[in-house]
This record gives structure tokens, C-alpha cells and sequence, in this order.
């Protein structure tokens, strides 16, 4: 690659393969002509969000070890629509690249919620046994089930799920009786609250904080590092570990778009998208445990609410009976191969 410049890359991957089997060189060879490869990589997140500033390192090294034969653009902080408008996008083409959460996913495709069942996960040893082994797997073979999209190996994390109120915390399924709580457009989250008896409705994220300042909801779930980006601590006074759904985003991909990148190019992706995710897993590890500090010094009052009651709520409730009977027995006994019996 000593010799490879921006005018040196072949316009398409049959032009590569046969400068290759004619010269006998290497897909950077100086004799090859020139093409650009541009990828657009949407997110919903902020910029300085751990995924954003490891999506920056990873196109910046893209780039450098191509020499420019390809570069992924980052668009975080949904600069291309919502998320909506964005997974219609990257199905058309129009994206080549973007980071979806299974909750919003699932309406699309429903069976990869089965990650978010509530109060699955106890621990990250479960989370990523899970999603880096056979749930995972099944769960991409379903998005590819899809025709136009691919998911890669590994998942971007964005922790566990808490619960924010202003009117009492919720340390027992008790409290949240009756409450009126926002939730994503999400099937299987407003099943979770709804099995707990609160009153859950589906608000647009860029709406919850006026919501919650002007008492239409009494509160709201999300991860801690989110409560703590978006400020919510100024408009809730509780904060309620209860930890109910594992959240992550899959790092979708346009099959046809990525497909017609040459196969050395493919590889290039795939392997710095896998280090920025891993990268990424570690800084988020070590950003929540920061940020618990940081929302009890905002004056959020950090609550403790054991899963165990939760769990048998939702069991009296046929919760995981009636989840189950959606997945289908394959895909439930793949999921308790990780989480244990839940029904």
C-alpha cells in the first residue's frame, strides 16, 4: 500500500479483481484507477456521546488505512430524521449505515426485542454471553430475513434501563400503580409497564423533558447516561435502579450498499466497526459508574429497586408466557440459555 493514493483505487470491485488477476498486485496497487467509496453512518446520540467519539476514531482510521479509497461520514444526533425516518433510509440506500435500538427495531422486525424482555438480564456477563454467542446470532439471522438489511457482529451498548419520576420512586411494582409514564414507541417496553399496572403512553424523546417539566407524565425510562445528557435530573426527583430491559444498538448495515464495496474493503469496515463497538463497551462501563455520582450531586435521589418482585409481577401478570408464545419456543429457549427460566 507505500504507493496507494486516492487517484490509485479501481472505480468498481470487477475492475479490482481483474487489475489483480492481470498484475498479480494487491487490491492498493499504484496501477489501479481511481474511485472513491463514501459510507453516511446516522445515529440518534450526541456527538459527545462514547459511541460518536468512537465512531469518529474508527472512520478517521478507516480512512487512514485506506489511504481515502473509503470514508464513513458520521451524522449523530438524528441530522438525518428520526429514527423512523432514518431505518426507512438506510433500507432504501439512502443511509448506508446506522445504529438502532432492538425496542425501535422491533417494529420493523419484531422478533429482535426478544433482547429487551424485562428483567431478562441481571448482570453484563449475561448481557454479552447472550449477544455475542447464539441470542445474537439468532436475532441477525432475523434481521437478514429482512432482504435489505444486515446487522454486524457486536452491538453498541447503552446500558440498562432505569426508571425516573417526580412523584415517588419505585422500589416495589407497587409504585408504579397508576403512574403515567413515557416510553418509546416500543411494543415490548409499554407491555412491561403495562403488566405492571402503570399508565404508560409513548412520547417523542425530544418532547420528554417538557413533559415531565409540565407534569403530563409523572415520569419516564431510560439509561442513566441519557437522564443524565438530556438534563432530566433538573425535572424528576427520583431515580429508580430498576434496571428492567438491557439496551444496546445493532450496527445496521444497507446489504446492497456495503455489498458492493470490494471484499478487502468489506473486511476494513468490519474490523474497525468491531474495535470502535469494544471500545465503546468499556467507556460506557466506566462512564455509568461516574454518572451515578454525578446525578446524586444534581440532586436526584438514587433508589434501589430489587428485579426479584418485578419478575413475579410480570409472571402473575403472563407476561413471559404471552412473550413467549410471540417468539416461539426456539427462539425463548435460546434466550433462557442465558437468562434462566423466567416463565
Amino acid at each position: 500500500m507505500s504507493d496507494f493514493t486516492r487517484r490509485s483505487f479501481i472505480k468498481t470491485a470487477s475492475l479490482a479483481g481483474a487489475a489483480v488477476a492481470a498484475a498479480g498486485m494487491g487490491l492498493y496497487s499504484g496501477n489501479s484507477r481511481a474511485a472513491d467509496f463514501k459510507l453516511k453512518f446516522a445515529n440518534n446520540l450526541p456527538i459527545s456521546h462514547p459511541m460518536n467519539i468512537r465512531a469518529r476514531e474508527m472512520a478517521k482510521a478507516i480512512k487512514e488505512e485506506t489511504n481515502g479509497a473509503l470514508s464513513v461520514q458520521v451524522f449523530p444526533s438524528s441530522q438525518l430524521g428520526s429514527d423512523t425516518d432514518t431505518l426507512a433510509q438506510v433500507r432504501s440506500g439512502a443511509v448506508d449505515l446506522f445504529s438502532l435500538s432492538p425496542v425501535i427495531l422491533g417494529t420493523m422486525v419484531p422478533s429482535v426485542q426478544i433482547s429487551a424482555v424485562g428483567f431478562a438480564f441481571k448482570d453484563y456477563q449475561q448481557v454479552w454471553s447472550a449477544m455475542d454467542g447464539a441470542l445474537g446470532a439468532h436475532v441477525r439471522s432475523e434481521i437478514a430475513k429482512t432482504g435489505t438489511l444486515f446487522a454486524y457482529d457486536r452491538m453498541w451498548d447503552n446500558g440498562f434501563r432505569v426508571t425516573t419520576t417526580s412523584t415517588r420512586p419505585v422500589a416495589t411494582p407497587d409504585d408504579l400503580r397508576g403512574m403515567k409514564l413515557r416510553v418509546p414507541p416500543s411494543p415490548i417496553i409499554m407491555s412491561i409497564f403495562r403488566a405492571l399496572d402503570a399508565a404508560p403512553t409513548s412520547i417523542n424523546f425530544a418532547e420528554v423533558y417538557s413533559a415531565l417539566q409540565t407534569r403530563i407524565v409523572e415520569g419516564q425510562e431510560n439509561p442513566l447516561t441519557l437522564v443524565s445528557s438530556a438534563k432530566l435530573y433538573e425535572v424528576q426527583k427520583y431515580c429508580s435502579l430498576t434496571n428492567h430491559v438491557w439496551d444496546g444498538f445493532w450496527m445496521l448495515g444497507n446489504s446492497a450498499s456495503i455489498g458492493r464495496l470490494p471484499p478487502e474493503l468489506q473486511e476494513v469496515l468490519r474490523k474497525h466497526i468491531e474495535k470502535a463497538v469494544m471500545a465503546q463497551r468499556a467507556d460506557l462501563a466506566t462512564l455509568e459508574g461516574s454518572t451515578r455520582d454525578i446525578l446524586k450531586g444534581k440532586g436526584l435521589e438514587l433508589v434501589e429497586s430489587p428485579a426479584e418482585p418485578f419478575r413475579e409481577k410480570l409472571r402473575s401478570a403472563n407476561y413471559y408466557a404471552d412473550w413467549h408464545g410471540k417468539f416461539g419456543d426456539e427462539a425463548w429457549a435460546i434466550l433462557e440459555q442465558f437468562s434462566g427460566k423466567l416463565a
